[in-house]
């Protein structure tokens, strides 16, 4: 025994297969097919969502429409007494406001329903409590309701905001 070496890669004896080294095929073609699903997955989210930057991006898109100029209708001054229990002092609101429509035809078609919309705004505004309107999250809630009522009032035409131009609470 002293006299052999053993070869490590030499064939074995008996008939017994040499062992295998290295990654099965399969193995290795599993992987590749996953890093392309994955590679072609994350190129594609790229492309959508963040618009890869490429030119031909830009060719699809229409030229930007100029924004119109906004369109603004000044509705009277509203004063009203707020709602309050039986031993508290009245207090009243005076709200201003400025309806933003989407386009100026809107003018001449809301000018008849003035009556209408003064209506709506002393009936609901008479029913609001002091503490309706604490904080901007009040102040927010009232122009959110204000804008829903002047479009049921207005239907089918519609504005796209109430905003304040003043408000008292005296």
């Amino acid at each position: 025994m002293a006299g052999k070496t053993q070869d490590v890669d030499a064939a074995p004896e008996d008939g017994e297969k040499p062992a295998k080294k290295g990654l099965p095929i399969k193995l290795i073609a599993i992987a590749g097919g996953a890093v392309l699903l994955l590679g072609g997955g994350g190129f594609a989210a790229y492309k959508m969502f963040l618009g890869g930057g490429g030119h031909d991006d830009h060719a699809a898109k229409p030229a930007a429409v100029a924004a119109k100029p906004a369109v603004f209708f000044d509705v009277p001054d509203v004063l009203v007494n707020l709602s309050s229990a039986n031993n508290e002092r009245t207090q009243y609101l005076k709200v201003k406001v400025v309806l933003e429509l989407p386009d100026d035809k809107l003018k001449e078609q809301l000018t008849p329903l003035m009556p209408r919309l003064l209506d709506m705004f002393q009936t609901y505004l008479r029913e609001l409590r002091p503490t309706d309107l604490d904080g901007s999250a009040g102040l927010y809630r009232l122009k959110e309701e204000l804008t829903r009522r002047v479009n049921a009032s207005i239907a089918p035409n519609r504005v796209n905001a109430v905003l304040f131009k003043e408000i008292v609470v005296q």
